[in-house]
């Protein structure tokens, strides 16, 4: 009689157990809390990343070598050395931007209105910020040559009005495409002119603009005066602001010697003296860096003088990190630059072209 013999695993306990009483085979929980907590986040990111918070980040930008962007007729490109200008990237924020913010040194978030007013879109405001670079290039030209000895003839014929800032004084009394020609009988040329003739104006004060007005039917203009209440900036409640958004109108310009400034998609007044310093070192002989990297930041007017610009801070950090050994700053800007940069790189205080040139005649 044939027997079956039954092999017992022994090392599994329940080997001789029928399968209908055993245990239920158990598996960890936590891959299925990580994979949950892990869907929860996601789907959390997603809903919250396309929300903005009324602020704008402020970083620091590229840094670039003016060389890459000025060609001077008959100049020479210095080989050894850098001139740098400085860029700040300005982003409206969201939820998570705006945290990350408060955790970075390097970034500060500024109030949405104080960038771009109510009722401005991202287009003027954009076309502003162009307008204030394209005459930033004109400047530096002017200056540069001047300085250098050439007859320059650059003649400004206007403000042109890009558009009104709602709720402001020249709101429903301005309009797009008008050109403002003087402000209390004083010329305006450039739109320059009308922040230079406001800046010693107060809240509340009455200006009388004259403006040229297309008179909708053929080429002819008329002019008119216009008188506007000053109210307060939208950046700074303490300043004026008449509340226009502002190009030049198309100036009289004959330079002797063809500069080319390729400024791309690059906004803002703030390169115009480190542009300045790249035409007056292609030239002149030698380079006026004597082989240093040196980055700096300023608006330029036609009468040499510095101005300062928003965004020190973060222009402080982009020098540092291109490796510069000096920064050039506009006077206005000086103190704030020390505390950005904290004794890590030097800091130059500068009012005019010649005192940028005076620190460079010392490396």
């Amino acid at each position: 009689m044939d027997s079956t013999i039954e092999v017992v695993d022994s090392s599994d306990p329940f080997s001789s157990v029928p399968e209908s009483v055993r245990p239920p085979t158990t598996y960890p929980k936590w891959p299925f809390y990580l994979a949950g907590t892990l869907i929860f986040i996601g789907i959390a990111i997603a809903i919250l990343w396309p929300i903005s918070v009324p602020y704008y980040a402020v970083s620091p930008g590229p840094v670039y070598d003016t060389s890459d962007f000025v060609i001077v007729e008959g100049g020479e490109i210095s080989e050894n050395g850098e001139l740098f200008f400085l860029t700040v990237s300005l982003k409206e924020a969201n939820v998570f931007e705006w945290v990350a913010a408060q955790l970075d040194d390097r970034v500060e978030l500024s109030e949405r209105q104080n960038v771009r007013p109510i009722g401005v879109s991202e287009e003027q405001l954009r076309r502003e910020s162009l307008a204030s670079m394209n005459q930033s290039k004109r400047d530096a030209t002017f200056v540069a040559l001047t300085h250098l000895g050439y007859e320059v003839t650059l003649i400004g014929t206007g403000a042109l009005v890009i558009e009104t800032v709602p709720e402001s004084g020249a709101d429903g009394l301005l309009l797009p495409e008008d050109v403002i020609i003087a402000m209390d009988g004083q010329l305006i040329g450039f739109r320059s002119d009308v922040l230079d003739f406001l800046a010693p104006a107060l809240i509340g004060d009455a200006v009388t603009v004259t403006v040229e007005r297309s008179n909708g039917e053929d080429a002819s203009f008329d002019t008119r005066d216009v008188e506007i209440v000053l109210g307060p900036h939208t950046e700074d409640p303490d300043r004026p602001m008449m509340g226009v958004l502002l190009d030049n109108n198309e100036p009289i310009v004959e330079f002797p010697v063809e500069v080319f400034i390729d400024s791309q998609n690059i906004g803002g007044p703030s390169a115009g003296l480190m542009f300045t310093l790249q035409i007056i070192d292609q030239l002149t002989p030698g380079a006026l860096t004597h082989g240093q990297r040196i980055a700096g930041t300023g608006t330029i007017s036609i009468d040499e003088t510095v101005g300062p610009i928003g965004g020190i801070h973060q222009k402080v950090y982009g020098a540092m990190d291109a490796g510069a050994v000096a920064v050039l700053v506009p006077a206005g800007n000086y103190e704030e630059a020390l505390v950005a940069a904290a004794g890590r790189i030097e800091i130059v205080r500068v009012a005019t072209v010649d005192d940028a040139l005076a620190f460079l005649a010392t490396l």
